[in-house]
């Protein structure tokens, strides 16, 4: 699954500070080998560099936390 800018997902990655938050991601960034990489803004900051299968879709009820 792809994201697009202003998708809301949730940062999957024990060594990030943002591990298990919801945030927005702000772009998206395709190497020349095709591999998509995310910048995503959370509360407290952004995380950038971010690979597709350390994300996952955000539910609705998650937004309201």
């Amino acid at each position: 699954m792809s994201f697009e800018e202003d998708d809301r997902v949730v940062l999957h990655d024990e060594h990030s500070e943002f591990d298990g938050e919801t945030g927005t991601i702000t772009q998206t960034m395709e190497s020349m080998f095709g591999d998509v990489t995310y910048t995503i803004s959370f509360e407290d900051g952004q995380e950038a560099g971010v690979p597709e299968d350390a994300l996952e879709e955000a539910d609705e009820d998650e937004d309201e936390e």
